[in-house]
């Protein structure tokens, strides 16, 4: 007979190290979005270059060079974009896209869509920050991280029938909703840090799907491509993308209401 105590440790197996790596990742995200400037920036084109390699190196992993130098070409364009005001500049956001798709066999559009988001939600975070202050980026992160905190612990503990079991077989409706609700909580905790209103909750909700969008979105790139994890860079979490693929669809879904809603600058 199956031991039940071997079963549950199994399933909370990779719980310690998960935990390590996000709360490193959470002091070091933290120290950036405070202070802003030069260290928000640097930590993003960091992360960004990272997701561009890791992205050419589960489409292309034959070619190790390749995805070095356009992870570099990556960092060297974004830090040019954000160090002007020029319009016109924002052109190159698609340039890393562009050269990456035309070394690709295979998957051309796959990558070429992936890439421009990666660089997209890079520029946009730091305009975001400059623009608007810290304090949603606080938001931002804080309804990404418990989307993923709670939709772990919900789907472990209560399982359940599955999410969308062709693309992410491991995610569960039970854990979806706790996400949706977790992130409602944080929305109504920052009702008393910023002069947004009630809806701020819903749209909280509503970033909180963007996130697992993401996060679908990755897992479905990961299985088309036949690999467990982007790479592994991160002990419990696989890569960067692994880790940061919530971030970049919550990202992406905030950069869009901010074309159409007035968002109050708050500073830290």
């Amino acid at each position: 007979m199956p031991d039940p105590s071997a079963a549950t440790t199994s399933r909370w197996n990779d719980l310690r190290d998960r935990a390590a790596s996000s709360a490193a990742m959470v002091v070091i995200g933290i120290f950036a979005v405070h202070f802003g400037g030069v260290w928000f920036q640097m930590l993003t084109v960091f992360v960004t270059a990272i997701l561009m390699w890791e992205l050419a190196r589960m489409i292309r992993p034959e070619s190790i060079v390749f995805s070095m130098m356009l992870a570099a070409g990556t960092a060297s364009i974004l830090s040019g974009l954000l160090g002007t005001q020029e319009q016109w500049f924002l052109l190159l956001i698609f340039l890393p896209a562009i050269l990456g798709t035309f070394a690709m066999s295979r998957e051309r559009l796959t990558f070429f869509c992936f890439a421009v988001m990666i660089v997209a939600a890079g520029w946009g975070l730091v305009s975001f920050r400059d623009e608007y202050g810290g304090i949603w980026l606080y938001w931002l992160i804080l309804v990404v991280i418990a989307t993923d905190v709670l939709g772990y612990f919900a789907g472990k503990s209560i399982g359940g029938p599955k999410f969308w079991p062709r693309v992410s077989p491991k995610k569960t409706w039970s854990g979806t909703a706790a996400g949706w609700i977790g992130a409602g909580l944080v929305g109504a905790l920052f009702l008393v840090f910023t002069d947004a209103g009630w809806g701020l909750v819903w749209v909280s909700m509503l970033l909180s799907l963007a996130s697992q969008m993401g996060d679908i979105a990755e897992s479905a790139l990961k299985r088309r491509m036949g690999v467990k994890d982007s790479s592994a860079l991160i002990p419990g979490h696989g890569g960067l993308f692994d880790r940061f693929d919530g971030l970049l669809g919550a990202s992406l879904f905030l950069l869009v209401i901010a074309l159409f809603v007035d968002i109050p600058r708050v500073d830290l």
